[in-house]
């Protein structure tokens, strides 16, 4: 219909509509309207009809910086925008001008993709002049949603974080080329539910997909103009909005409904959904960037602006900084993250440079208003918190730092254990250890648990698995910006050739070292997080940073999976959460575990400062364990041995020598000797007492 049509009219003070949430928002009859801007002299609804003509309607200064209206007919599918008539003074860091249609910072759904010209910025070639060209043919269209959607599974999985393991994909690269996804599915929310996706998540064992920012991101000029595009979708404008361009139903309201029903399908087979999230800055940009919704609103009321107010402070290097000191960004943020859980069903958040989400006057302060308003939020409080635990400000790195009941990426643990494996280095057995042990000696303060630590080998941002036993040296030339993108220090060792070989004894210390990796990492206390596709021996032909290439270099190769590499893989998933030992919640104890030299005594202090020192073991105790803790709540958990070698040369070794305990060899990452354990590899063992088994049991 025409959206003008059906009773068209102003919010009468009584109307319910006042007390209606930020945005758009159906009721079945209409739409209530409520924006924020502190500086405005006028705010226009502005909606437009199937043929793109725009029919503008007042809102009602509502007091308090809240501009409203009810309207009758205003129904879901509906295209509209903002226009916002106040001040124009840069050097006093406002920046409104009626000229420029804003997408609603509130809206639920855009459809429409970006379009860059000299229109969507909002001054001339002088940043002082401001530029009234009109942008409306080139902004996307915020879109008035149904909210309704009748949940299958309306429960969730509520995975403790000590059972969980993380499995970090991107939507579209994950299902881009899988042979067994239909092809209008590949790529989207729906391609994720597909029952071959979901068969491949239940056969590796994963409890929780992890997926990169899905909040409506557009791409950076800069981008556009080299011919990439915004590929990881850290360039968020839509902080409520599912990414518009992942769905496989349509753009004009159906992508929530897409992305609910991924997240409905998941949640039916036991799999929790984590978002990546971006609050740590908007896709605006510096004060040379485009006008998209913030900066037309009340620049000054969202942005941290500079002493002298003409630019940003930017801790992320992307431009700008929300301003965490406001009340009203700290409203808007915790209304974000309520809305994807209680609405679109999300389990838990992986906050991006999380550090800035801290920050305030006196640099990063954990107990600050954004953090401290999500511990007391009753919904916040039931989901998963995780950080990336730095930023660009001086103060930024806080590994270890954030509060319970935060967890963190542990970059420590990527770096340390990749070292051990790949690089011949003296004195890193001390580092190891604790990193195996859960970090304690990084989070063991404020009630903090071995839930803190997410451990993981390689993420996103870095070399595949693949990529880092195979390459020295990043290769970014498909980002366009003469390989001067990504870390240049990745603890990476290429094995004596750069890149594929045919030469079989590289392949073959390659292949053992991908699975040394993985067996550390999912024999470490903590949480593991897994690389979408490292299970597969997915390969980015060394580039360590793709956030710009939305091509088959970043998608995830299904042709030439390595199907033995996905079975270790999924075995050791396996291991893990069948034994207790390994999901502790309370830190190690002295009588927890054994540390051993390779001849079977415990280390002594010498030892953990023996540079030639290449080989440990640990052993678990699994009657340290309550029995309640076991798959079946009965057997008392098995103890576990662990043997990390990373030498090159075979080493000999004592196992435990309790009469009483029969040993089964579980993960052998080669094929060792007897006694023995192969340069270069991991050995796990399990073992039960003679006492507790049955003339029945089997135990090779």
């Amino acid at each position: 219909m025409n959206p003008v049509q059906g009773g068209l009219g102003p919010l009468k003070p009584n109307d319910p509509g006042l007390t209606q949430p930020f945005g758009v928002h159906w009721d079945g009859r209409g739409s209530s309207v409520r924006v924020y801007s502190t500086v405005a002299k006028g705010i226009d609804l502005c909606l437009f009809d199937d043929g793109g003509v725009e029919h503008r309607v007042p809102l009602e200064n509502m007091n308090g910086g809240n501009w409203g209206a009810w309207i009758a007919g205003l129904d879901p599918g509906t295209h509209y925008g903002f226009r916002v008539d106040g001040p124009w003074d840069p050097d006093q860091g406002h920046r409104c001008n009626p000229k420029k249609l804003l997408m609603d910072p509130w809206g639920r759904a855009f459809d429409g993709w970006l379009k860059w010209d000299e229109s969507t910025q909002d001054h001339t070639g002088n940043v002082r002049e401001r530029n009234d060209l009109n942008n409306a043919n080139v902004m996307p269209r915020s879109v008035v949603i149904d909210p309704v959607y009748r949940w299958r599974f309306p429960g969730r999985p509520n995975h403790r974080l000590r059972d969980s393991v993380i499995y970090e994909l991107h939507v579209k690269g994950f299902t881009a080329t899988h042979p067994d996804v239909p092809k209008p599915l590949r790529g989207t929310y729906a391609g994720l539910a597909h029952p071959a996706v979901i068969d491949h998540f239940k056969r590796l064992g994963v409890t929780a997909i992890e997926l990169l920012p899905v909040h409506q991101y557009y791409d950076d000029g800069f981008l556009v103009r080299k011919g990439l595009t915004q590929y990881w979708g850290y360039n968020s404008v839509g902080f409520f909005a599912p990414h518009s361009a992942y769905s496989s139903l349509g753009t004009r309201g159906e992508q929530v409904t897409d992305f609910k029903y991924m997240v409905d399908t998941l949640h039916a087979n036991g799999i929790e959904v984590i978002l990546d999230v971006v609050y740590n800055h908007t896709g605006e940009a510096d004060m040379a960037g485009p006008v998209i919704n913030f900066k037309g609103f009340d620049n000054r009321a969202w942005y941290w602006l500079g002493g002298d107010r003409t630019h940003y402070v930017d801790f992320s290097g992307c431009g700008n900084t929300p301003d965490m000191r406001q009340p009203q960004m700290v409203s808007f943020i915790m209304d974000s993250l309520r809305y994807w859980v209680t609405e679109m069903g999300v389990d838990g958040f992986r906050f991006d440079l999380a550090s800035t989400m801290a920050r305030g006057d006196s640099g990063v302060q954990m107990h600050g208003p954004v953090l401290s308003a999500i511990h007391q939020d009753p919904v916040l409080q039931q989901v998963k918190l995780i950080a990336e635990p730095w930023d660009l400000g001086g103060d930024g790195y806080r590994l270890g730092d954030f509060p319970h009941p935060w967890s963190e990426w542990n970059g420590g643990f990527r770096d340390q254990i990749r070292s051990f494996w790949l690089l011949d280095q003296p004195g890193q057995i001390s580092n190891v250890v604790n990193r195996v042990a859960g970090s304690q000696d990084t989070f063991a303060h404020n009630m903090r648990t071995c839930e803190s630590s997410i451990n993981f080998v390689t993420a996103h941002d870095g070399f595949t698995l693949n990529d880092l036993v195979s390459y020295e040296e990043r290769h970014n030339h498909a980002n366009f910006d003469d390989n001067s993108s990504g870390d240049v220090h990745n603890h990476s060792s290429n094995h004596g050739v750069e890149g594929p070989t045919d030469d079989p004894a590289i392949n073959a210390i390659r292949a053992r070292q991908q699975r040394n990796l993985l067996a550390t990492l999912m024999l470490s206390i903590g949480v593991p997080m897994l690389l979408g596709g490292d299970d597969i021996g997915n390969t980015q032909y060394g580039n360590n940073n793709p956030y710009c290439v939305d091509a088959p270099l970043s998608w995830i190769d299904w042709e030439h999976a390595d199907s033995a590499l996905f079975a270790f893989t999924s075995n050791l998933v396996h291991l893990r959460r069948n034994n207790p030992v390994l999901r502790r919640h309370a830190w190690l104890q002295p009588e927890d575990v054994r540390w051993l030299r390779p001849d079977g005594k415990p280390m002594e202090s010498a030892d953990w400062h023996n540079d030639a020192l290449r080989t440990f073991t640990m052993h678990l105790l699994g009657d340290r364990i309550d029995p309640a803790l076991s798959l079946n709540g009965v057997d008392q958990p098995k103890d576990l041995v662990a043997i990390f070698n990373a030498d090159t040369g075979h080493q000999a070794v004592t196992v435990p020598g309790d009469t009483n305990m029969v040993w089964e060899v579980v993960v052998d990452t080669a094929e060792s000797l007897p006694n023995t354990v192969t340069g270069g590899s991991v050995l796990m063992l399990e073992g039960r007492s003679v006492a507790a088994l049955s003339p029945n049991d089997r135990i090779q």
